[in-house]
């Protein structure tokens, strides 16, 4: 059985978001006095008197929204709002109840889905705001006072929550899904790869490049396994991040890679891989991720015979740091090998994860040693005591040597190769931590 969903919406800038980041402790909804910044569905896990649940956040809902983003993030809230088990209304105490807040109840109560009434901005402590009482007109139920910004209120906003959450099972699996973050540049196609994934409008598809400001998660099963895919901001060059909410952005698709188990590193295939992408890609490297290189738009691109081997070749030579990653042409639209990056993202997270023996490692290490000799410096040449497995994800290794200062680079590199050889470790960094005899750290 998965988690009860609470779903948060109400109209623009009431706080939501702000109440959304108080409840799960973390800055993970963009928080920002402009109207609209969020605009797509966020969720985050949480927790309440013992019960876990998981929190959406939405995009503010403008009933009469003409523009083309704002009818997006309407229909986003109202995709919340069906899959909830709970929605939290928030009101603004400050502007009282507006026409807009009116519509929105209406909207709820046609739902027939529980609703608990928050009026925010409640920052006071004391006796209770005499203008609380007027959000009784929505008929919506009691409303209960809260302060997003001080946390008065949220226990029992959360207390009322619990109330219709369905019975508590024993089958609440443990999550043992792949999370996958979707990442890249601006506009390359990565809410249209989820949306076609997913088979619902899941995320907002804009040409307008930096459409997508949230990492939002979407949970996916399939035969092939069960997933949550992270759909991140486009990251754009720095100098090109003015607006303190495309800052925010970045900083969200840097967390979404920190909390993946694989990421998707998509490259337009019509432009190849630029400066931008090869800095998108050395985030998920230096993170030790699993990563696949998914060139989109492949169907755009006019071919002759080799088009594509030509193509991989170039990109395996400008992303020449990530040799390991498998390399994956597709298009997002219409679906064209979409299905076979479930088998390679089960893969390379596997091979993220594999654990060798250090008996074997050993093997491999006096295999690699008799084909190339260690190197010498003035007469003193490189031993290598030692080598053994430290953790995974990525896999990371600790060699024991007599001299860090002789341990070349370039033999940690024919080392690695060695390893990577006979295990395979194909989609994942690897981590070589050098030891000199004698240390502990």
């Amino acid at each position: 059985m998965s988690k009860p969903l609470v779903a948060i919406v109400g109209r623009p800038n009431v706080g939501k978001s702000m109440l959304f980041n108080k409840l799960v402790g973390q800055r993970l909804s963009i928080v920002e006095d402009t109207p609209g910044v969020t605009r797509d569905r966020l969720y985050a896990e949480c927790e309440w008197c013992g019960r876990q649940f998981n929190i959406v956040d939405t995009g503010g809902i403008e009933p009469t929204a003409d523009s083309e983003i704002l009818e997006f993030m309407r229909e986003q809230a109202q995709i919340a709002i069906s899959a909830a088990d709970v929605i939290v209304f928030v009101g603004d105490l400050r502007t009282g109840v507006t026409a807009s807040d009116k519509d929105v109840a209406n909207m709820l109560l046609r739902s027939h889905k529980p609703v608990v009434l928050a009026v925010n901005k409640a920052d006071s402590t004391g006796p209770t705001d005499p203008g609380v009482y007027e959000f009784y007109s929505l008929g919506l139920g009691d409303p209960i006072p809260v302060s997003a910004v001080h946390g008065h209120g949220t226990g029992d906003l959360l207390d009322e929550c619990l109330k219709y959450f369905p019975p508590e099972s024993e089958e609440e699996e443990e999550d043992d899904r792949i999370r996958v973050a979707v990442i890249g540049k601006p506009n390359v196609g990565k809410s249209s790869l989820v949306n076609h994934i997913l088979g619902e409008k899941r995320v907002i598809v804009s040409d307008e490049a930096g459409t997508t400001r949230d990492a939002v998660d979407s949970p996916f099963e399939n035969k092939y396994g069960k997933y949550v895919f992270i759909d991140t901001a486009g990251i754009r060059r720095r100098s090109k991040v003015e607006e303190r909410v495309e800052k925010f952005s970045v900083m969200r698709a840097q967390m979404a890679i920190e909390r993946a188990d694989v990421c998707l590193i998509m490259i337009d295939a019509r432009d190849g891989v630029t400066e931008q992408d090869t800095k998108i890609a050395g985030l998920a490297h230096e993170a030790g991720k699993a990563s696949i290189i998914v060139v989109n738009k492949w169907d755009l691109v006019e071919k002759e015979t080799g088009t594509l081997e030509k193509m991989r070749k170039e990109v395996l030579r400008d992303l020449s740091f990530m040799s390991y990653a498998p390399v994956i042409f597709i298009s997002a639209v219409t679906g064209q090998r979409t299905e076979k990056l479930f088998e390679l993202i089960n893969y390379v997270a596997d091979q993220n994860a594999m654990r060798i023996t250090t008996g074997m490692l050993n093997d491999v290490l006096a295999d690699a040693q008799a084909r190339v000799q260690p190197p010498t410096d003035k007469g003193r040449r490189l031993k290598i005591y030692y080598i053994t497995q430290t953790g995974v994800k990525p896999p990371t290794f600790v060699v024991f040597c007599n001299s860090r200062e002789l341990f070349h680079f370039s033999y940690q590199r024919y080392l690695e190769n060695q390893i990577r050889g006979v295990f395979g470790l194909e989609g994942t960094p690897v981590r070589l931590i050098v030891r000199q005899k004698g240390e502990t750290e």
